[in-house]
Formats: structure tokens, C-alpha cells, sequence
């Protein structure tokens, strides 16, 4: 028996045409909810629904937030670098090492351990020595007479010899190895010095002067002088001399504040990360909320540097005509700042990445395109693999329908290697972030939705 006509087409499934149609009635339907729910009330281009002042309380309360962690995040940054400075032996060798090789340094050294032998030397007496000695003998009174006239130039000759000594002194290995050595155990000292406890190789002075003891120097350079011939230098008594670190009247107030710069130092930058971390999730608009909170640390850490070049030059004006070699203090104010102009770096590039990846996970025309765009030509170089062959299989199944848990992990552990990191650069930052963002865009490519199989006409 022959069916009647149009029986196949009711009692199979929807044609095409029929399919089509369905999808553009959703598709309308959608997008009528979406042009709703976006002028609705209390919804702000697109933003989550509320209620009018529920909204405006979060988005103040986060602007406070992200404002008090952004002006906070200078002083933070400072008292972490003074507390590590302080406490931690090994930064503070690390900071003051180098100095030994310094030119400028070595050339301030030497003078100073020139300065401490020579005025311990005194060759007037030692002429009047020689000229009792010619008078025992009865020798000519000419040349008892002409000794003084030796006085001027034996000077200059003996100071002439002993720079060349220390010069030679101070660019020696053995002088490094003694510096970093004297300056490990110096560490202690400045602890107990910061505590009010005294120190005997390093010392502040009531005007603010850091020095750190000579002795063991001057004992080397002594040893020298006498191996070249200056047998003289084997009796001069132990001088007691010292170079200046540093001067600033800050450091009496640092000794007088040690406790609360360790207490700053420990527990603010975490103050820091908690009030800008709070901002972002009052904020109604997550991602918007933490590109303002990476740009605001970028900027803090900006006004720092400026802050910090400012001080710079304040303290090499207050120095001026105080001491002998201001070119010697201005390499050890750069180097005593090394590791704080390297800590404000790297936060201000980690603060600008933080932005970027905000940015290009926010919900802004630019960034949905340009994230559309990457998806266009992930999906295109995905279906010319498939298309010889090549396909991720059920791994990239997995990952398209847990693609969310897979960008967050590679986020959390990009963070986690961050923050375990013994001293972060702004190198190891960007690093982290740009193989955290390939990994994340191998996901994207490797993703592949599971097809879906058709409906076979019955």
C-alpha cells in the first residue's frame, strides 16, 4: 500500500529549512533578553543587574580600596626592602659587596687607608732621630744642617709609597675576601646597633653616620708596606680607623624605629595585596576593577622611582662639602638602593601584566574581538589539522569542556611560582606571564568542541 503524500515528512525529523527557522526564532529570542536585561535598571552597559545604590556602595567602597592599596603600596615596598636590609645577612652582603670592586670605591678606600698609616708616620721625628745620630759622631754640621730641608720631600715620598701600596691593597683578592667577611660579621653588629644593644665594627653616630671599622684592613696594608721594604710599618701601633657607609639623619631615626620598620616591613605588603585583592571583588566589575588595580600599582611604583631619584639628589646636595669623595657616595647611595630599585621594578611590571591579562579576559569591544579573532584562527588552524589527520583526540574534548579549570590552573601556578621565587625580577616576570600565556593559548588550540552527530532521516 502506497503512503500518503507528506506522511514521511510529519513523522521524520524537521527538515533544514525547518531547523533554520527554529534557530533564528532563539536566536531573536536571545537577543530581545539581552537588549532587556541591558537597559534594565540598575544595569550598567551590560553590567550585572542590581539593585541602583547596591551598586554605587560597591563601586565606591572599591575605588576606596584599590586607592588606600595603590597609595599604601610605596611605603610597603620601602619597608620590606629596609626590613630584609636589616635582618637578612646575606641581603645585606649581597647589597655592600660589590662595593670592594668598585673603582670609585677602591680609590676612597685606598685614600682613607693612606690617610690613616701616613698621619702615624712622623718624619719629623724620625729626622731628629738621624740628626742625633750624625751629632754622636761628630760629622759635619752641613749635613745635620741640611736634614730638615729632607723633610718635605721624605714626606711626599713615603705618602707617594704607601698610596701605591694600598692601591695595590684594596685591588686584591684577599682585600675583597676580607671586605665581604668583614662586613658578614659587621651585619650583627648593625642588627645589635638597631636594637640599642652597641657594636664595635659598625657604628651610627648621633649624626647619622654608618661606618664600619678598618682595623683588619689597615693590618694588611701594614703587612704589605713592611714585605716592600717600609720595615717601619711593623712598629706603628693599632690604628683605629673607619669608613663611612653611609650619612643621612634618617638612620638615627631607622635605629630609634627598628622594631616598627621589622613589623612594617613583615606585614604590610601583605595589608597591601589584601586591600588592593578586596577592591577587585566589591568591585561590580571584576576584571574592569583589576586593570585599575594593576595600572594604580604600576603608577605607585612610578611616583616611587621619581621619589626615589628626588632623594638621590637631596642626599648627594647634603653631602656636598661634608665629604671628601662625593663620587665614592653616590656609588654607594645606587648601590644601597639596588635591590629596592630592583624590587619597585619588578612590581610595576607585575602590576602592568596583571592590567594586560585583565584587559584581555574583560568584557570591553576590543578585547571580545580581539579574543574572537585568536578563536577564529585557533579554529581554522584546528580544522586544517584535523582535515590530514592530526587531531587532540580525547584530550582536547576533555579540555574544551573543562577549558575554565584549565586557565585557572595555569594562572594559579604562574602566581604560585611568583610568589615562591627568592628574589623576583622583572625578568622572571615577564617570563612567567609569557609562558603562562602560550600555555594558555595551546589549551585554546588544542580545545576541541565534541560533535555533535546528525539526525539521520528515517
Amino acid at each position: 500500500m502506497s503512503e500518503p503524500a507528506g506522511s514521511r515528512h510529519d513523522a521524520g525529523p524537521p527538515d533544514a529549512a525547518a531547523r533554520l527557522a527554529a534557530l533564528e526564532r532563539e536566536n531573536a529570542e536571545l537577543r530581545r533578553r539581552l537588549d532587556e536585561a541591558s537597559h534594565a535598571p540598575g544595569t550598567a552597559a551590560g553590567g550585572p543587574a542590581g539593585h541602583p545604590g547596591r551598586n554605587r556602595s560597591r563601586s565606591a567602597a572599591a575605588v576606596i580600596l584599590i586607592l588606600l592599596g595603590a597609595l599604601l603600596a610605596p611605603v610597603a615596598v620601602v619597608a620590606a626592602w629596609a626590613e630584609r636590609t636589616l635582618t637578612d645577612t646575606d641581603r645585606y652582603v649581597a647589597t655592600v659587596g660589590p662595593l670592594a670592586a668598585d673603582p670609585t670605591v677602591q680609590s676612597a678606600l685606598a685614600g682613607r687607608l693612606t690617610q690613616a698609616v701616613t698621619e702615624r708616620i712622623d718624619v719629623g721625628a724620625l729626622l731628629d732621630d738621624v740628626a742625633g745620630g750624625l751629632n754622636e759622631r761628630d760629622l759635619a754640621p752641613r749635613a745635620a744642617a741640611a736634614l730638615p730641608l729632607l723633610e718635605a720631600p721624605l714626606t711626599s715620598g713615603i705618602e707617594s709609597f704607601v698610596r701605591d701600596a694600598a692601591d695595590r691593597v684594596v685591588e686584591s683578592d684577599e682585600f675583597a675576601s676580607a671586605w665581604v667577611q668583614a662586613n658578614r660579621v659587621a651585619h650583627e653588629q648593625l642588627v645589635a646597633v638597631m636594637r640599642g644593644t652597641g657594636g664595635d665594627v659598625v657604628q651610627v653616630g648621633q649624626d647619622g653616620q654608618l661606618t664600619i671599622q678598618l682595623a683588619p684592613m689597615i693590618e694588611l696594608l701594614k703587612d704589605r708596606l713592611v714585605d716592600r721594604g717600609l720595615g717601619l710599618a711593623a712598629n706603628l701601633p693599632t690604628i683605629d680607623a673607619s669608613f663611612t657607609i653611609m650619612q643621612s639623619s634618617q638612620l638615627v631615626e631607622i635605629q630609634n624605629r627598628y622594631a616598627q620598620i621589622v613589623a612594617l616591613g613583615t606585614w604590610l605588603p601583605w595589608i597591601v595585596l589584601i586591600l588592593l585583592g578586596a577592591g577587585v571583588i566589591a568591585a561590580t566589575r571584576h576584571l574592569r576593577a583589576l586593570v585599575v588595580a594593576g595600572v594604580a600599582l604600576a603608577a605607585a611604583m612610578l611616583v616611587l622611582a621619581i621619589g626615589l631619584a628626588v632623594a638621590r639628589g637631596l642626599y648627594l646636595d647634603a653631602l656636598s662639602g661634608v665629604v671628601l669623595r662625593l663620587d665614592a657616595a653616590e656609588v654607594v647611595f645606587d648601590q644601597v638602593v639596588s635591590f629596592l630599585r630592583a624590587t619597585l621594578r619588578t612590581v610595576g611590571v607585575l602590576g602592568l601584566v596583571v592590567a594586560l591579562a585583565a584587559y584581555l579576559g574583560g568584557a570591553s569591544a576590543s578585547a571580545r574581538s580581539l579574543r574572537a579573532g585568536v578563536g577564529r584562527g585557533f579554529g581554522k588552524a584546528r580544522a586544517w589539522a584535523e582535515g590530514r589527520g592530526v587531531t587532540s583526540g580525547p584530550v582536547g574534548v576533555w579540555l574544551a569542556r573543562y577549558r575554565g579549570f584549565a586557565r585557572a590552573t595555569i594562572v594559579a601556578l604562574a602566581a604560585l611560582v611568583l610568589l615562591l621565587a627568592a628574589t623576583p625580577t622583572p625578568g622572571l616576570v615577564i617570563g612567567v606571564a609569557i609562558g603562562a600565556g602560550l600555555l594558555i593559548a595551546l589549551v585554546e588550540l588544542l580545545a576541541r568542541p565534541q560533535s555533535v552527530p546528525r539526525d539521520e532521516p528515517s
